[in-house]
């Protein structure tokens, strides 16, 4: 069974962002980027499927700016075989335009499993996943907390508000990582030497047939208001009062 495993190139998770001075997006000059930490636990899985013999092939993807082949090189220092990025240089790429593009890579590559993070931390879309899912007429299941892989259907343990909701699915499929699917393993540094080797293919979002032109313009990105300080109340009906009359919630 060969295993897609969708990739992307975001800011570290532990890195403060801050909006540009004109508010046309976040500033991201001289910050440190690393794979989406959703992403790694769906690369993790994956190889873990390999390592129990499910799985005989993953190939990692990237859509983005060359600059995204360090984020594959990282997916495959920790077990993936082969690497694809589609070159979109610095065009914003939008949830629709990744998901074609995906559709079109899975067009040629024929895998029976996607995993793919359920979101990416930076626009928090959440819509890839399922968006490939539609567009290819798959199986899905999102928010996937324990994947089990029997014959031609996988078996998927996904976290919802009232608790777990455990899916059997046919492959092929579309599987989406939670946080709590796995913990990521760390690449040794023989296996990112062997890294470098390994096949990493480039093409272009021509090269696929997909339009990727931005369908959605930002307006603006800004901070949230800062939170107000709180404040002492000399009793109840004081408390009562402020929440009436001040607050609005009662």
């Amino acid at each position: 069974m060969k295993i897609l495993v969708p990739v992307k190139r975001v800011v570290d998770a532990n890195v403060k962002v801050r909006p540009r001075a004109d508010e046309t997006g976040v500033d991201l000059a001289n910050l440190k980027m690393a794979m989406n930490p959703f992403d790694e636990i769906a690369v993790e899985e994956a190889v873990r499927l390999k390592e129990k013999g499910v799985a005989t092939e993953i190939v990692v993807v990237s859509c983005g700016s060359p600059a995204s082949q360090e984020t594959l090189r990282t997916a495959l220092s920790v077990g993936a075989d082969r690497a694809i990025l589609v070159d979109c240089g610095d065009t914003e790429l939008q949830p629709l335009a990744v998901a074609k593009l995906l559709k079109a890579v899975c067009a040629a590559e024929q895998p029976q499993l996607v995993i793919a993070g359920k979101q990416a931390i930076d626009d928090d879309a959440n819509q890839v996943g399922q968006m490939l899912a539609a567009l290819q007429g798959w199986s899905q299941a999102t928010f996937a907390s324990r994947v089990e892989i029997a014959g031609n259907s996988a078996k998927v343990t996904r976290e919802v508000d009232g608790g777990l909701e455990i899916l059997e699915v046919p492959l092929p499929a579309v599987v989406t990582a939670d946080l709590r699917l796995n913990e990521p393993r760390y690449a040794k540094l023989p296996d990112v030497m062997k890294a470098k080797k390994k096949p990493l293919d480039t093409r272009t979002p021509a090269d696929l047939g997909v339009d990727i032109t931005p369908r959605l313009k930002t307006l603006k990105v800004s901070e949230p208001p800062r939170r107000q300080g709180g404040g002492k109340v000399a009793d109840v009906a004081d408390l009562v009062n402020k929440l009436k009359n001040e607050a609005k919630v009662i």
